[in-house]
């Protein structure tokens, strides 16, 4: 156990201060930052000069009566001028945001397909910084709202700064740039009243959505379980539109980028996501942070779908229409590296807040396609950071590269840059900062050959927006289909006109008319008969989120509540907590305050335990599990209406419960429905019942460290923590029972 503390004690230190070995973007940052805790550092004005007083404007007073103030005072008038000019305008999209530094390592070159030396260099280590995000919220937006999720990686490589500005799903709302900003108008608040924030529960985007027929399939992802992730760290990553990889002969392969949590990927239930964004706003960005500082980095697999320019027209849709997934059934994903995080930001606004992306951003070996939306994007994003950040935005010190950087730009609002020389412009007499020769390592743009006429034009593949959308609800289990149909419940219950209710309805039926007609209940439309296009039942499994989970069951970073009071069961109490440290779960006692709680027949002379939290600081919205020791204290525990809740609303959210002893009772009390099994008090059997997890007897071997998380073990903890690797237990949902519990 000392081991595994030292352990854990190392991986802070990591995440505090980096990786082990410095890289370059780090070096690169240590120019630029100071320390508020030196003690050599002293209170200074902007202009340098120390500072005597920081609470009182200078004034002509006197020891009985206060006098007017002076506008001589520069110490107070800066102070004051740098407070009023500290925001900048926030995103238009992508505002609510939160990141991480980290680092890219390549397992497998791809030298094949690229001469990017970042994809084909094993031998590298490339610094990152990943921003996370919500789209249609402003700054001071809740972070668990049903959105789509921003996924946005900036790769400091040795060549020049590479951006991936990608989302959490793998499609978007629109296939040219040109319908942007009516889809953001329609889905922001609306223009007469500025309401709803951060939701698209309103008249105009779903209007939008079923005039603008192209958007189908995206909003069918963004109504599944993937518009309410569990965890930043529990969501895939994707470049969303087609690039082109070239390799050192030349040879063009178009490429689609993708980002797999080894985490698996998991979602909120909606009751939870509904809660959180009230009780803690803050959860993802926190959640983040907490699992870096404790040093259990957040990893993805990183992968390519590549296809031959021969290729091209093979598939019955567009491979440049990004409305549209390359199912890799069809186009297998070719993991090749990995990126993990593994330092939490030193300062939120110079880091998270004005890192800026662009996807033009792109080093050689990579190159851009026809995809209508990327070059629309690549136009957009220079544009959007001049607002924002002024012209010298990549001066800053998040967004420089590490590679050297030398040109003859000048000037502008904010230039760092102090450039020596006698000439700004080439050619020049000197010959000073030529151009450099594509084999010596200057970019060179794909000679692609292009035929057509100046047209608005697309292609005729483009123009089928119903097939992916019936597919990918096809492909969804059970569980994610339900959960659809709440979904889009919930929405149009919020569309107070009946037009945009009747249409989508009608749009629905284009989909699925099972769904169609189950929607069409909630939302008070008349029942649909017909289905609007014929849907053959093509599925692929891994459109499905239950496709995607760890290689084997693991409770890393999930967050476990213990709840006691003075009487709990010492054995089981620190049985568990231990059990979970050494899965690299984090545990947290909640009792009834945070002060010193005592073990059933120990001295309360003695130092007890300090919970973490109190229960009404808390919700068991917070945690991924809840866990409750017998003993004397469960008397007390079943008389508080507030754990009883706590109880009942875990059950109600699928979560993993776990109780020994005495302390069925109170599990029984919250949850006890037709087909639920308990233990016995008395009995040392082990009963699973739809995830809540007992056992009457408990002795010391029950809550061994060295866990083996397989269904239908013996042990308590085995069986326990297995169920909480499984994020929820959806047949507690299927069978009915969670519809039965007030939570």
């Amino acid at each position: 156990m000392s081991s595994l503390i030292t352990q854990n004690l190392q991986k802070a230190k990591t995440a505090m201060n980096g990786s082990s070995s410095q890289n370059a973007k780090q070096a690169d940052l240590d120019k630029d930052r100071y320390n508020v805790h030196d003690p050599k550092c002293k209170l200074t004005t902007d202009w340098g000069i120390k500072v005597s007083n920081t609470d009182d404007w200078l004034t002509v007073s006197s020891e009985d009566r206060v006098g007017p103030q002076l506008l001589e005072d520069g110490i107070g008038r800066e102070k004051i001028h740098r407070f009023d000019h500290e925001r900048i305008p926030e995103r238009v999209v992508h505002a609510r945001g939160a990141g991480a530094f980290g680092t890219f390592k390549l397992f497998e070159s791809a030298e094949d397909v690229t001469s990017a030396g970042v994809l084909n260099d094993t031998s590298r280590e490339t610094p990152v910084f990943l921003r996370f995000s919500t789209v249609l919220g402003s700054r001071g937006s809740a972070d668990t709202v049903r959105d789509v999720r921003g996924f946005a990686v900036k790769f400091y490589t040795e060549e020049g700064n590479w951006d991936i500005v990608g989302n959490d799903i793998p499609v978007f709302f629109i296939q040219d740039a040109m319908k942007f900003p009516d889809l953001i108008h329609s889905g922001k608040p609306e223009p007469h009243n500025e309401v709803p924030q951060a939701q698209t529960a309103h008249n105009n985007f779903w209007d939008f959505q079923y005039l603008h027929s192209e958007a189908t399939h995206m909003f069918m992802w963004a109504q599944s379980d993937r518009g309410i992730p569990r965890s930043y760290r529990m969501m895939q990553g994707f470049g969303v539109n087609t690039y082109r990889l070239v390799n050192k002969e030349g040879v063009s392969h178009f490429v689609k980028f993708h980002f797999e949590p080894t985490l698996g990927v998991h979602s909120f239930v909606w009751d939870e996501a509904l809660k959180l964004a009230g009780q803690d706003p803050d959860f993802h960005r926190k959640d983040l942070y907490e699992a870096i500082n404790m040093g259990v980095h957040p990893k993805w697999k990183f992968g390519i779908q590549t296809l031959a320019e021969s290729k091209q027209d093979d598939f019955d849709f567009d491979i440049l229409d990004a409305t549209k997934v390359w199912p890799e059934e069809l186009v297998p994903i070719r993991y090749i590296g990995e990126l993990e995080l593994n330092r939490n930001v030193d300062e939120y606004f110079t880091q998270t807040e004005q890192i800026a992306f662009c996807t033009a951003h792109v080093v050689p070996g990579i190159a851009f396609s026809d995809d209508p939306l990327l070059q629309g994007r690549n136009f957009s994003y220079f544009d959007t950071q001049l607002s924002r950040l002024g012209i010298n935005w990549q001066e800053l010190p998040i967004n420089r590269p590490v590679c050297p950087v030398m040109n003859h730009h000048r000037d502008g609002q904010g230039r760092h840059k102090i450039m020596k020389g006698t000439v700004n412009y080439w050619p020049n007499r000197f010959e000073s900062v030529p151009p450099v020769k594509p084999l010596e390592g200057g970019y060179e743009d794909y000679p692609e050959k292009v035929a057509g006429m100046k047209l608005r034009l697309k292609t005729k593949k483009f123009k089928d927006h119903f097939s992916q959308a019936q597919q990918f609800y096809n492909s969804l289990s059970p569980h994610e289909k339900a959960h659809v149909i709440l979904a889009l419940g919930f929405e149009l219950d919020h569309c107070e006109d009946p037009t945009v209710t009747s249409r989508m309805i009608e749009r629905l039926c284009d989909i699925d008319l099972s769904l169609a007609q189950a929607v069409a209940e909630k939302a008070g439309v008349p029942i649909p008969q017909k289905a609007g296009k014929p849907n053959d039942g093509k599925k692929f499994a891994s459109l499905s989120q239950t496709f995607h989970v760890p290689k084997e069951p693991t409770i890393a970073s999930r967050r476990v509540a213990i709840l006691i009071a003075d009487g709990y069961d010492p054995l089981a109490y620190n049985g568990v907590k231990a059990a979970l440290k050494a899965a690299n779960a984090f545990p947290f006692t909640i009792g009834p305050k945070r002060t010193a709680v005592f073990a059933q027949g120990e001295d309360k002379t003695g130092k007890g335990v300090y919970p973490d939290h109190h229960f009404e600081g808390m919700r068991s919205t917070m945690f991924d599990s809840i866990f409750i020791p017998g003993g004397e204290h469960v008397g007390m525990l079943r008389k508080q209406g507030r754990v009883i809740h706590w109880v009942r609303e875990a059950y109600g959210h699928l979560k993993a419960i776990g109780a020994t002893g005495s302390a069925i009772a109170l599990v029984k009390d919250a949850c006890s429905l037709p087909g639920m099994d308990f233990a016995s008090a008395d009995s040392s059997d082990v009963v699973d019942s739809y995830g809540v997890v007992t056992t009457g007897t408990t002795k010391p071997e029950s809550f061994k460290e060295a866990i083996n998380m397989v269904k239908g073990s013996k042990n308590f903890i085995d069986v326990y923590t297995y169920n909480i690797s499984q994020h929820k237990n959806y047949a507690r949902e299927m069978d009915g029972l969670q519809e039965m519990v007030a939570y």
